[in-house]
């Protein structure tokens, strides 16, 4: 036997699986992790956070029967898990009696592709500390030369990580997965009128580091932002189109698939259960799961449970096609397993950029982003606060804040009536600025 150093994750997780069986279990799933990151943070043109770590993780899932725990520890030495896994062990002899809860039936592990997603950069290792901190330097100067008189702070950052994954589990699963990261951004504060100080942001992510933005691109971004904050004010209550900025539209996602998982609809808190084959939005929603965009941040080849990534549409046209069930839930409803999760969602671009749809709408508001917010799964109301710009007939007039929307999703999908050309690539979820028409808006 190989000692505990020089044990690959493959023989390692078969040595737990072996340890846990053997003190009782039925059953187990183990993951382990191993996670490098580096992040530098600048204020006032100076380093204010330098980290670097290595991290390493092992997470156990213990099935006694249908009972079942669940714990990670750091610390993967052979000595350390013995004890370990004799604890989780009896921790699930304990649990109370849980019939649904069980690995999944290895038929559905079948399948998987075997695409190559390209989620890591070969030249991540290549990075030198110097090129790290100049990515921040530029953010940050260009942020403050964009600012000039009216910035108070500024606050640039840079975060990179590389990891790997695998995963095994007593009933024949098998998975490894590995990928780059990279983060970057800006934050400003500025100076208002009277005692505000506004703050405006603005970030790029990656899989690869030649996917990030121009770090000048970015600090400027985050300045003009903040300016979008200056003189904001409500306005009187409103009925008219609103666009909702592409990097934000992914908060409304949130409302809409909170309703759609297995979850919601097992405890009967979904507006949408019933609703599977019917129409809940406009022609011009079309929301697919595409688990195999190249590079793509949520890109994957199976999911939590081990089930095969699969290339699907949620919904089209407008018409509800399908649910997010995991295998717990998918045993609870006595239905077939679909995904409890989503890996990249993607809504197909439009024809038009935002500045032309503002052109031919007579008075809208532009949300660039929102604040605070609730949705009810089980009726679908929702409100949340927002922030944004003010036009009339293509012209600019105010910048708007405390304000906020409310309406129900059974009804706001139904009011899409454009999509732009212009999808969020920083994000899993890949979409374009949206366009509604009739909002409540409300103000004073």
């Amino acid at each position: 036997m190989k000692n505990e150093k020089q044990m690959t994750f493959p023989e390692l997780s078969q040595w737990v699986i072996d340890r846990t069986l053997k003190a009782g279990a039925s059953d187990c799933r183990v993951s382990i992790s191993k996670r490098r990151f580096i992040e530098i943070i600048y204020r006032e043109r100076k380093p204010d956070t330098l980290k670097e770590a290595t991290t390493r993780s092992l997470n156990l899932e213990v099935y006694v029967g249908s009972k079942y725990a669940n714990q990670s520890t750091p610390d993967i030495r052979m000595s350390s898990l013995e004890k370990f896994i004799a604890d989780l062990t009896e921790s699930a002899r304990i649990m109370e009696e849980d019939p649904f809860r069980s690995l999944p039936d290895p038929e559905y592990y079948a399948g998987r592709s075997e695409a190559d997603l390209v989620k890591i950069d070969p030249s991540y290792d290549q990075l030198s500390p110097e090129e790290r901190h100049s990515i921040v330097r530029k953010a940050e100067d260009a942020c403050l030369e964009e600012g000039g008189e009216k910035v108070i702070s500024v606050e640039a950052g840079e975060y990179d990580e590389k990891y790997e994954e695998y995963i095994r589990t007593s009933n024949g699963f098998e998975g490894s997965s590995g990928g780059t990261a990279f983060q970057m951004g800006a934050s400003m504060y500025g100076q208002d009128e009277g005692d505000r100080r506004p703050n405006g942001y603005n970030y790029s992510v990656a899989t690869h580091l030649s996917d990030l933005s121009a770090p000048e691109l970015v600090g400027r971004e985050a300045a003009r932002r903040t300016f979008g904050l200056f003189g904001a004010k409500k306005m009187k209550t409103a009925r008219l189109p609103v666009i909702v900025e592409n990097r934000v539209v992914e908060v409304l996602l949130g409302f809409l698939n909170g309703p759609l998982t297995g979850r919601s609809i097992q405890q009967k808190r979904s507006c949408f259960a019933d609703r599977k084959g019917q129409k809940i939005g406009s022609k011009l929603l079309t929301l697919t799961d595409d688990p195999f965009i190249p590079r793509g941040l949520g890109s994957r080849l199976y999911d939590r449970d081990g089930f095969p990534a699969r290339k699907r549409d949620l919904i089209t046209e407008g018409v509800l096609n399908d649910f997010l069930i995991d295998w717990y839930y998918s045993r609870k409803l006595e239905c077939e397993p679909t995904s409890g999760t989503y890996s990249n969602i993607v809504i197909p671009p439009g024809e038009r950029s935002v500045e032309n749809i503002i052109k031919d709408l007579p008075d809208c508001l532009l949300i660039t982003d929102f604040l605070g917010g609730n949705s009810n799964t089980t009726t679908g109301d929702f409100s949340i606060g927002i922030f944004g710009k003010l036009y009339r007939k293509g012209q600019f007039l105010q910048n708007i804040a405390e304000m906020n929307i409310a309406d129900n999703q059974l009804n706001f999908w139904n009011k899409l009536i454009e999509v732009a050309n212009d999808p969020w690539l920083n994000s899993a979820v890949r979409v374009p600025s949206l366009v509604f028409e009739n909002v409540v808006v409300s103000g004073i």
